[in-house]
């Protein structure tokens, strides 16, 4: 009698722990309806490169440069940055080491 009305997902021992990176990872499939695979297109990755390259992290910047043709947000451009942070971090690694050679002899 008592049980009526309660879901199992309210019962102990049969509670779901979301791991914070799953959540993430729904959230970040949900942001990106058009993406069908675990690559990303060639175009968002040059895109996300020319921006880093051009304005490190200001994402500010980034919005206002003639080739985001996206027209982005700033916060739309960080998340991409982060997607392709998130599926590439070797590579993204290396991009930004190729980066700043030059700035790292300075000290």
């Amino acid at each position: 009698q008592g049980m009526e009305g309660a879901s199992s997902a309210q019962q102990p021992g049969k509670k779901i722990v979301w791991k914070p990176y799953v959540v993430n990872e729904m959230e970040y499939e949900a942001s990106f309806p058009e993406k069908k695979s675990n690559t990303l297109s060639r175009d968002l990755i040059d895109y996300v490169r020319y921006m880093i390259q051009n304005h490190g992290e200001n994402y500010k910047e980034m919005a206002r440069d003639e080739k985001n043709y996206y027209q982005d947000t700033p916060k739309q451009i960080k998340r991409k940055i982060n997607v392709y942070k998130n599926f590439y971090p070797e590579e993204y690694k290396e991009f930004i080491a190729s980066l700043k050679p030059e700035k790292m002899d300075v000290q």
